[in-house]
């Protein structure tokens, strides 16, 4: 079967892809690499419609009619101005944030909702509009309150009027990879190319086995101990082989039974 034209893949803020595109452009060639950035909040768009291959996503997500693979999780952080106490530390337990206004739905951090002094005795304000990350941290810039971030978005937003502290006491932020789930088989050799990716992306070497293109390498190389045909050509019937000029002077040979070729002068050599 013949490859695909290309791979597409999208990716949200805090993944940086660079390495994954690197290592594929150096293995697979054959199938140009389509990457592109998409919001958190539309992380799942382009796959359910047909338009990605796959999505690297912050988890959890909806699997409904997705695979998922875990990759890697990351610290939390919590992100505020830089005259904020926080500065002063290297990191901070959630527990020291009760008294904060944090710009978040309370049950998307239970740890801080289940401490929090605002959420306690009901002075919690509504949230005001935030459509993106960057809103959020305007917000912060504003002194309007406090988020908390996977640290790879706090980097890819980094702010100088803003500062990050890792914050413990709170799950740490999960990246991986989702494609759609096909009730068909998909094509052996797109089937093939999605698994090469996973592989990159795992870590798995060049020339490791559970690659597909090392398995197909593996499938083509002839194998151990067979035999190579005799030069010349595959020996003729009855287990003789045309001798180094092909049939004897005088005529072709027929060898019936292994006997004697049929033409004029001595018998033919055996093939070398």
């Amino acid at each position: 079967m013949s490859e695909p034209r290309e791979l597409t893949v999208t990716f949200i803020p805090g993944v940086t892809p660079g390495k994954w595109i690197h290592r594929w452009e150096d293995r697979m060639r054959q199938v140009p690499l389509v990457v592109n950035p998409v919001s958190e909040a539309h992380q799942l768009d382009a796959v359910r419609a047909g338009e990605s291959d796959l999505a690297f996503v912050r988890l959890p997500v909806d699997k409904a009619g997705l695979n998922v693979i875990p990759l890697y999780t990351e610290l939390s952080v919590v992100v505020a101005p830089k005259d904020h106490p926080i500065a002063a530390f290297e990191e901070i337990d959630v527990a020291e944030l009760a008294d904060e206004y944090l710009l978040a739905n309370p049950d998307d951090f239970p740890a801080w909702r289940d401490i929090s002094t605002q959420v306690k005795d009901g002075t919690l304000k509504p949230l005001p509009p935030m459509a993106s990350v960057e809103e959020a941290l305007d917000l912060v810039e504003a002194g309007l309150g406090i988020v908390i971030l996977p640290m790879s978005v706090a980097r890819h937003f980094n702010r100088k009027a803003l500062r990050a502290r890792v914050v413990t006491g709170v799950p740490e932020s999960g990246i991986g990879l989702a494609w759609l789930f096909s009730e068909t088989p998909l094509p052996d050799d797109f089937d093939a190319v999605i698994e090469e990716f996973i592989g990159v992306v795992r870590g798995r070497g060049k020339n490791s086995s559970r690659q597909p293109s090392v398995q197909a390498k593996q499938d083509a190389a002839p194998k151990k101990g067979a035999k190579a045909p005799a030069k010349g050509g595959a020996p003729a019937r009855g287990g003789a082989a045309k001798g180094k000029g092909g049939a004897s002077k005088g005529g072709g040979a027929n060898l019936r039974g292994g006997g004697r070729p049929g033409g004029k002068g001595r018998s033919q050599k055996r093939g070398r």
